[in-house]
């Protein structure tokens, strides 16, 4: 029960820190396109539509898959091949 308890306590207050590097990712994800952008136009246009499904999944508060989204984005600009 104390273990249950504990898991509980992290996982809420582990929630705003999700939050908060969701608008991180996303800025990160807008400065990697605007000094270095993909010159493959598939890759481009499938990290601005990852860009866009983290954003929106910010907003509706699934901060967790929000950050996985984005981390998918900027691998992708960090290795476009």
């Amino acid at each position: 029960m104390r273990r249950t308890l504990i898991f509980v306590a992290a996982a809420f207050f582990s929630l705003p820190v999700l939050a908060m590097h969701c608008p991180m990712d996303m800025a990160k994800i807008d400065s990697m396109l605007e000094s270095n952008p993909p010159t493959d136009t598939e890759v481009l246009e499938r990290v601005t539509e990852l860009r866009a499904e983290g954003e929106e999944l910010h907003n509706a508060g699934d901060h967790e898959q929000a950050v996985e989204v984005l981390g998918e984005a900027i691998e992708l600009l960090e290795n476009p091949a």
